[in-house]
């Protein structure tokens, strides 16, 4: 809940204020503390006020009491510091026509805002202009309090992702917000792009800033629930008042907090972060030096590196994860669309990225017991490079995947050279004429009934086994006979002569083009 004290304006907005100008005043004291919040204004005579107040008062008196007094004088400063009072304003007149240095050496000593008032002036015309502003502020917060949790709520519960909670924060809060992990890496920002990124881009500094103490528009709030925190967020150079920019930040952290409890989600923030921002990069809808900002931030190294782009299909990225920390390798993971893994290594230059790359594979293979193969692109020295190393290598694993059960014995590590011709075709399985040209010679097969479950899968066989008829035989389990019965029915259907190199290369690679379609 919004308090008052949250909704205090500040010694020095008090003096601001039109009709505290008119009196002329003058700060004479502790002129680095007018950040004060003012909490109430309160106007005393009594030498002992200390006693009547509770902390965050502007105390507005003459000092007709003290005059003459110096000891009096310094202990009425005093006692309005133990009573942690905002600020003692003085109006000059009859009992002290100028400042008095007493009181003036006192209020220095404690840090305490002194203001004198060099025209006459009505104390309850400043206390009704003060008064009634920290009222209507008080309102406005709890007004804005309740709309921001409404709209956040009425977001969250119609299944709105996290982003879109985060841009209608920024909207509010005209700055950039960002979420991030207990070790200040970022999970997620909002807010105008080029804003963010200049945030970003000097976010190591930025991120010792953002946890300690606030200043200069930077509000924190910290994340967590059940007596576990896992984050926080930060509103980035707020240029509104303080008491709006706290209430945005609570506000944010609660919905947060509940968008994390009901999304129910099986991936980590920190998952999701390392997903959209290696999916952007593989779209390249967004340029990658626009991203750069956001994988430092991240915790990828990005100066004087070399990035290896791997790709495993249905790879677990925990898994993938768990070996890059066995090995103490730098990168990102994060699943993306089609089952396909991908994984971002960020290597020093006088590493060696193939010799790395393999012993990645070769480990990953040993963790999880099971045939997986890592495809790998070749390194790429500048980050500009990274997209079109992360699309090779998502290539590379698709043609891998590809190659028929029992012609290879999975290799632990794929690159583009040893995809050959079947990575040739899945890059144009998409072409209108690859398509006509693969539907145009296995015609004879696409149509029949039996063609999927007898005809098609021998002919792929036997002709990635490169046309070995005992191979193919072993494979689908018949005697030689009947292999060449159902051999002679699919040249009868294709109308070839597989014994024919140029007839069967033909054939070979619409199928290849037929499978790249179908997947």
């Amino acid at each position: 809940m919004t308090t008052a004290s949250d909704t205090a304006l500040s010694v020095r907005q008090v003096l601001t204020l039109e009709r505290v100008l008119a009196g002329e005043p003058e700060v004479v004291a502790g002129a680095g503390h007018l950040d004060r919040p003012v909490r109430w204004v309160h106007v005393a005579e009594a030498a002992d006020v200390g006693v009547m107040l509770s902390g965050g008062e502007m105390v507005l008196t003459t000092g007709v009491l003290l005059a003459g007094d110096p000891d009096a004088q310094a202990e009425y400063i005093r006692s309005l510091h133990r009573a942690e009072a905002a600020a003692v304003v003085l109006g000059l007149g009859r009992a002290f026509p100028a400042p008095p240095d007493v009181m003036r050496r006192a209020a220095e000593r404690c840090g305490l805002p002194m203001v004198v008032l060099h025209r006459p002036f009505p104390f309850a015309e400043l206390t009704e202009e003060v008064q009634s502003r920290l009222v209507s502020s008080k309102f406005a917060a709890v007004s804005l309090s309740e709309s921001v949790r409404t709209t956040l709520t009425g977001l969250i519960t119609s299944g709105a992702p996290m982003q879109r909670i985060l841009d209608e924060i920024a909207g509010h809060a005209a700055c950039p917000v960002v979420v991030t992990n207990l070790a200040h890496r970022v999970l997620a920002t909002a807010g105008e792009r080029s804003a963010v990124d200049d945030v970003l881009r000097d976010w190591e500094r930025i991120a010792r800033q953002a946890g300690g103490s606030e200043g200069d528009g930077w509000i924190r709030a910290e994340l967590g629930g059940r007596g576990e925190r896992w984050g926080r967020i930060v509103l980035c150079g707020h240029r509104g008042d303080a008491v709006t920019g706290r209430l945005l930040a609570d506000r944010a952290a609660e919905a947060l907090v509940l968008h994390r409890m009901l999304a129910g989600s099986t991936h980590t923030w920190e998952e999701e972060s390392a997903q959209s921002l290696l999916t952007d990069l593989v779209s390249g809808v967004v340029p990658a030096r626009q991203l750069l900002p956001r994988a430092r931030a991240a915790g990828l190294p990005v100066n004087r590196r070399s990035f290896v782009p791997l790709a495993v299909r249905d790879g677990d990225p925990a898994q993938l994860d768990r070996v890059l920390r066995l090995l103490g390798l730098s990168g990102l993971v994060a699943e993306l669309a089609d089952g396909a893994t991908a994984v971002l290594l960020s290597l020093a230059r006088d590493q060696d990225a193939e010799a790395l790359a393999a012993h990645f594979a070769a480990r990953l293979r040993h963790e999880t017991g099971a045939p997986a193969t890592v495809a790998a692109a070749s390194a790429r020295h500048a980050w500009d490079d990274v997209p079109g190393g992360l699309r090779e290598a998502l290539h590379v694993a698709e043609a891998a995947a590809d190659t028929p059960v029992g012609q290879e014995d999975h290799p632990v590590l794929v690159r583009l050279r040893d995809v050959h011709l079947r990575g040739l075709v899945r890059l144009l399985r998409d072409d209108p004429h690859v398509q006509s040209f693969a539907e145009r010679e296995l015609d004879g097969l696409l149509c029949g009934a039996d063609a999927e479950s007898e005809l098609l899968p021998v002919l792929r066989t036997y002709l990635a086994t490169g046309r070995n008829k005992s191979r193919t035989a072993q494979l689908h389990h018949v005697s030689r006979p009947a292999l060449y019965r159902r051999l002679e029915a699919i040249e009868a259907r294709l109308a070839v002569d597989l014994d024919d190199f140029e007839q069967a290369a033909s054939v070979h690679i619409a199928l290849l083009a037929h499978d790249a379609q179908r997947r």
